[in-house]
């Protein structure tokens, strides 16, 4: 019979020590949780923190965020000349008689182009009416561009140009920009140099 007993006792201690074993495995819930107060949460790793700055756009993605935005061809054909006007101001805002740099669309592929400066010409509906430049002397080629339908005509230099070089605006082609598309202001041009290709832009589109 004893040897009875100890075989029962050693089961039974077996048994015991499995119960608390699963015991000890099991997750404990906090005396908070018990009491019904909020159980802490684990921070997501995907959470960014609230008010984090996003980083600066490089120049290069700027340039592809300024593309993204609506920058059309001015037909003057159909909306005829625009309203110019000079009028710099000093007020980090593009106005017309401006020299403000802006992604401008190549005319073979109006779906590459490049970042440069423009003048702007005039106030057109929630947009501006601008004309490319270039610092490219067209004058030695003149006829060959007027025989691909491109004419050009002499602003001079200023601030806009580090190098100092002479530049020149195009006049058979306006381009409606949004405002939000111009990365920065370069500085006014001589009130006579805009009078100026006012006057070309009247003579050629007449």
């Amino acid at each position: 019979m004893s040897s009875i007993w100890r075989r029962a006792a050693r089961i039974a201690g077996v048994a015991a020590a499995s119960v608390v074993r699963d015991y000890l495995k099991q997750p404990r819930v906090s005396t908070r949780a018990k009491r019904g107060g909020p159980i802490p949460r684990r921070s997501r790793p995907d959470a960014g923190a609230r008010g984090a700055v996003a980083p600066r756009a490089s120049s290069g993605e700027q340039q592809v965020q300024a593309a993204s935005l609506e920058t059309t061809e001015y037909d003057v054909a159909r909306l005829g000349l625009p309203a110019f006007s000079y009028s710099p101001q000093h007020d980090d805002q593009p106005d017309p008689g401006e020299v403000v740099w802006t992604w401008v669309p190549y005319e073979d592929d109006p779906q590459q182009g490049k970042d440069r400066p423009v003048l702007v010409l005039a106030r057109e509906g929630a947009g501006l009416v601008v004309a490319q430049m270039t610092s490219k002397d067209h004058d030695r080629d003149r006829a060959d561009e007027a025989r691909f339908g491109r004419h050009w005509v002499d602003v001079g230099s200023g601030a806009w140009d580090a190098r100092g070089r002479e530049s020149e605006v195009r006049v058979d082609r306006m381009l409606w920009v949004d405002p939000s598309a111009v990365r920065r202001e370069g500085a006014a041009l001589d009130p006579a140099r805009y009078a100026e290709v006012a006057a070309a832009m009247r003579a050629f589109h007449g």
